[in-house]
């Protein structure tokens, strides 16, 4: 732009310039070109450190952009929010200070897994206050838990709900169900713990866990092993009286499902059944309980094999030395004892199994009226001996005071082991005087003839019963005779009546 002079120049910035001389204008060039490159260096650097600054920040910015859409890694904070969790006070139950809160139950028995008469939990769980036995029953069963708490509605448009696990359990209120009488219960934690919560919009909750319980069950062994049990699992709030939780079977007889595989090895599983009733504590008052119960039969042919059928031919082993000759001492004396000691031993084995109850029980009336049997034989066998003694003395005695028959013919001498009739007796009279014995003794025979004949007409008058009783006294042989019938017939009767009472 051209300004007032003609050798002159108007620049911009309202500032003029004359033309200068030759020596000025080279260096004015020079400085020009120098503040424009550094002005296009100092530019160039700036560019470049944008151009290797950007790509890290696009890089963290999609990280960002990427966990802003990771919703497993949001859903926490988003459903406390929608749950407002954080809004209420849920160490309180629902509607605290309102009408009791209604939980239903629901319980499924995936195994009941053993069933033990000895192996009790310690020495003072073996015994209740009425002295009933109680031996511990494992059970692994789940259970639902139903109630409504309105603090947990949310809105929905689907009207779906919500899952979630163990972790929110603890921030919210659950009802504080516990298992009565149980020794040993735990919640499956593999590989996590096995608790679920399934909450709907508006506010019903589910509430599920997976238990394993070893419980206590009340047992009467006097029927045992011809008996029936009935064991129980009973559910009841530990802190909350019925005026503040009410617990009841959700659908019933039908809120109780079984698995159909369930087996146990000594008793079948007849039936399960739910009850609910109301238990009463001094301190604290009345609560609601609920009660799982199952009759249990117990397996009868174990024990037929291992004690009925062992003792029965112990019994009959004994009674094989009746028909061994009496002069026999060492084998029937071996025979009664060896039986004794075996059904010793099997009533030592049986009561080793049970627990050391204060009644009896139907096994021990069987066991020891069997062994009575058995003790029996042996004293049956001592009264055979005992008496055998006696005739022999006898009848040495009488060898002693007559030494010499003196011509009576064998055939009409009195028999030493006692079995002689009148008719041998009367016959002595018939004799001569050369037949019969020296004159000095005749006196003597005559009194023992006397004797012979009162005996056998006061026997006649005594009738059949005082018959018998003579020739068993008489003739010991008679002793085996009778037993042979009088032991396997009684016997028998008991074991009509035994089974007929405990079946």
């Amino acid at each position: 732009m051209l300004g007032a002079g003609a050798g002159c120049a108007v620049w911009g910035y309202g500032r003029t310039a004359c033309p200068a001389g030759p020596a000025t204008m080279p260096h004015f060039a020079k400085l020009l070109l120098l503040i424009f490159c550094l002005v296009l260096l100092v530019e160039s650097r700036r560019h470049r450190r944008r151009r290797w600054t950007s790509q890290p920040e696009l890089r963290k910015a999609g990280h960002i952009y990427k966990k802003n859409h990771d919703v497993t890694k949001t859903r926490k904070g988003k459903t406390e929010q929608l749950l407002r969790v954080d809004d209420h006070d849920f160490t309180m139950r629902p509607a605290f200070g309102g009408p009791a809160i209604p939980v239903g139950v629901d319980v499924q028995v995936e195994s009941l897994d053993s069933i033990s008469e000895v192996d009790m939990i310690d020495l003072q769980s073996q015994f209740s206050s009425t002295g009933q036995v109680l031996p511990p029953a494992i059970a692994d069963l789940h259970s639902w838990h139903y109630w409504k708490d309105e603090r947990l509605s949310f809105p929905s448009t689907t009207n779906n709900s919500m899952t979630f696990d163990g972790r929110l359990v603890k921030k919210i209120w659950v009802p504080d169900v516990f298992f009565v009488h149980s020794k040993r219960s735990f919640i499956h934690d593999t590989t996590t713990d096995n608790i679920m919560l399934r909450v709907f919009p508006d506010g019903h909750v589910l509430y599920s866990m997976r238990i394993t319980v070893t419980a206590m069950c009340n047992m009467d062994f006097s029927r045992f092993p011809l008996d029936s049990q009935t064991c129980s699992l009973e559910l009841e709030s530990y802190a909350y009286t019925d005026e503040d939780l009410m617990l009841y079977w959700k659908n019933g007889n039908e809120s109780l499902k079984t698995d159909e595989k369930i087996s146990l090895s000594q008793f079948l599983i007849q039936k399960f059944h739910t009850t609910s009733r109301l238990a009463f504590y001094s301190s604290t008052g009345w609560y609601n309980r609920l009660y799982i119960s199952f009759t249990l039969r117990r397996h009868i042919f174990f024990f037929l094999l291992q004690t009925y059928f062992p003792a029965t031919l112990m019994v009959m082993l004994s009674w094989v030395s009746f028909w061994i000759d009496r002069r026999a001492v060492p084998a029937r004396v071996s025979l009664g004892i060896t039986t004794v000691l075996t059904m010793s031993t099997i009533i030592t084995g049986v009561n080793a199994s049970m627990p050391r109850v204060s009644y009896i029980k139907a096994v021990d009336i069987y066991l020891w009226v069997s062994f009575v049997f058995v003790f029996l034989s042996v004293l049956e066998y001592a009264a055979v001996n005992y008496l055998t003694t006696v005739q022999e003395r006898k009848e040495r005695k009488l060898r002693e005071k007559f030494p010499c028959t003196c011509g009576i013919t064998h055939s009409k001498t009195m028999m030493l082991d006692g079995n002689y009739s009148e008719s041998d007796a009367n016959s002595l009279a018939g004799y001569t005087r050369s037949q019969m014995v020296p004159e000095e003794e005749k006196q003597e025979k005559m009194v023992v003839h006397l004797a012979l004949s009162n005996a056998s007409n006061s026997s006649r008058k005594r009738g059949l019963k005082g018959h018998v009783g003579l020739r068993i006294i008489q003739n010991t042989h008679a002793i085996d005779k009778y037993s042979r019938l009088i032991f396997p017939g009684t016997y028998i009767f008991f074991n009509l009546i035994y089974w007929s009472v405990f079946s």
